[in-house]
């Protein structure tokens, strides 16, 4: 059974299973954006109102129909701030320039363009905005103090050069808020993907650890069954009795094998919760041996060393290296005899699991989704792992695996 197949059935993001992926373009993003009309609405009706309050004293041109078009034309740029933010801080621009050059009243107009600019570059247009800000307050010079003899109202006098450095003041606070929260707003979006990221690595290597889980106890029980199966039709006519303990071990089997599965899958809907059965360890190596004993395979077990605790995780590795190696002894070996050597060493469990071949195909030491989910165990406890035809023939798989022993068995 192939464990990436496996990975993707466990579950998953739709993305692992061909769907779209999880992050979609900024474009796309834009373009579902919705219209700011409340925050706009509140703006227009503030600018409307500040620049009627703000006339008062000012010897401009009064506010008529012209005047409060311009004021809202603004904040009607503003509404494509979302979806096309360079539109809206320009036409903001050219709107309250042109209010300007009207003749009309200084006030609250200004907001429109910061606004404006603020949408820009928290969005990423960042060129655009300065380009805005900068035009509006060069046409804003002009006027002040070149094109001030040609434009309303009548006797104007060209703008004091103190209120110049106060509006360039205003474009530079403007601008540096907005670089600021646009800074702010990276750093919290490459936080969130760090973290996503993060959590779809583990992820990853929870349906990888449940898929080697999978394959490792389908492999082993599903080969049982494959031999005892022959066996019990082989011998169904000629051997019922033995065709009948034949029969007996494919229940047991199954029965051991839809045990495991439903532990490994009952940690997809109950995350978090602890297994309602131990892991399997080498406590369990005599049932691996009758096992395959059942098989017609004769295994024999020798214990080097004095016995350990051992580490959850190193127990279970252990075991399913053992139970993947006799799986394979039983499927591709000629031989009808293996050994299985566990040796305790201070800081070192050493795994040795020999047949004498000859090999039953072109895969000898298995199909290759085995022998890399051993590889996979090993790596994953800081240990090595080696598999490949011995020198006078037959097989050999070893491990060795880092282990921090607690207690004497």
């Amino acid at each position: 059974m192939d464990e990436q197949r496996v990975a993707r059935l466990c579950g998953g993001p739709p993305w692992a299973r061909g769907g779209p992926p999880p992050m979609r373009h900024w474009e796309e993003r834009r373009r579902d954006a919705k219209v700011p009309w409340p925050s706009t609405l509140v703006l227009a009706v503030f600018v409307l109102v500040g620049s009627s309050f703000a006339a008062h004293g000012q010897h401009r041109e009064p506010l008529d129909a012209l005047a409060r078009v311009l004021l809202l034309a603004g904040p009607a740029f503003l509404l494509l701030r979302n979806r096309w933010p360079v539109v809206a801080v320009f036409g903001a621009a050219v709107t309250v320039l042109a209010y300007f050059a009207a003749g009309y009243p200084y006030g609250p107009v200004f907001l429109t363009v910061a606004v404006g600019a603020f949408a820009a570059i928290t969005s990423g247009h960042r060129r655009a905005a300065w380009w805005a800000v900068g035009g509006l307050w060069l046409g804003h010079l002009l006027i002040g103090h070149w094109l001030y003899v040609y434009l309303p109202p009548p006797g104007d006098e060209a703008a004091p050069w103190g209120q110049e450095l106060v509006i360039a003041a205003w474009v530079v606070a403007i601008v540096a808020a907005s670089e600021l929260v646009r800074v702010r707003r990276e750093v919290w979006a490459r936080e969130r993907e760090e973290r996503a990221a993060a959590e779809k690595r583990r992820a990853d290597e929870e349906r990888l650890r449940i898929a080697r889980e999978l394959h490792d106890v389908l492999a082993h029980s599903i080969s049982v069954i494959n031999v005892q199966a022959g066996v019990g039709l082989a011998l169904l006519d000629s051997d019922p009795e033995q065709a009948r303990a034949a029969l007996t071990t494919i229940k047991a089997a199954s029965k051991e094998a839809l045990g495991e599965v439903r532990q490994v899958l009952d940690t997809l809907r109950t995350p978090g919760d602890a297994p309602r059965t131990p892991a399997p360890g080498l406590g369990r190596l005599p049932e691996l041996v009758d096992q395959a004993s059942s098989t017609g395979l004769s295994v024999e077990v020798e214990t080097v060393g004095e016995p350990t605790a051992l580490p959850p995780g190193t127990d279970l590795a252990a075991f399913r290296i053992v139970q993947e190696a006799l799986t394979n002894v039983v499927r591709h070996s000629g031989s009808r005899t293996a050994r299985v050597r566990v040796a305790y060493t201070p800081g070192l469990l050493d795994l040795r699991i020999d047949d004498d071949g000859p090999a039953t195909g072109s895969e000898a030491g298995g199909s290759g989704n085995g022998l890399a989910g051993m590889r996979e165990r090993a790596a994953a406890l800081g240990g090595t792992i080696e598999a490949g035809p011995r020198p006078d023939g037959g097989f050999r798989v070893r491990a060795d695996l880092p282990v921090q022993p607690k207690e004497t068995m």
